[in-house]
């Protein structure tokens, strides 16, 4: 499920959009198909995206955890049994 992006989101991506098919490929879009456009790719590569950055989050967090983990170590202190 893509995101629903703001109007000014739209808008700039529009443009952005625009301008890379003016500039790279000699080719003028209007607004509708370009936001057409903006909207099949965010519905084919929207998820990749996501997922990718889902994978990404868990992985600094483990890292995280994991130092933590290390810190946590460090401040127990030592059990001296008598004898």
């Amino acid at each position: 499920m893509p995101a629903k992006l703001t109007r000014e989101q739209m808008e700039y991506l529009v443009h952005q959009v625009q301008r890379y098919f003016k500039e790279e490929r000699s080719e003028t879009l209007g607004n509708l198909e370009t936001e057409e456009l903006i909207d099949f790719f965010s519905k084919e590569l929207g998820l990749f995206y996501y997922n990718q950055g889902v994978q990404d989050s868990r992985k600094l967090l483990m890292e995280r955890m994991s130092s933590l983990e290390d810190e946590l170590y460090v401040l127990e202190k030592p059990i001296h049994k008598n004898k």
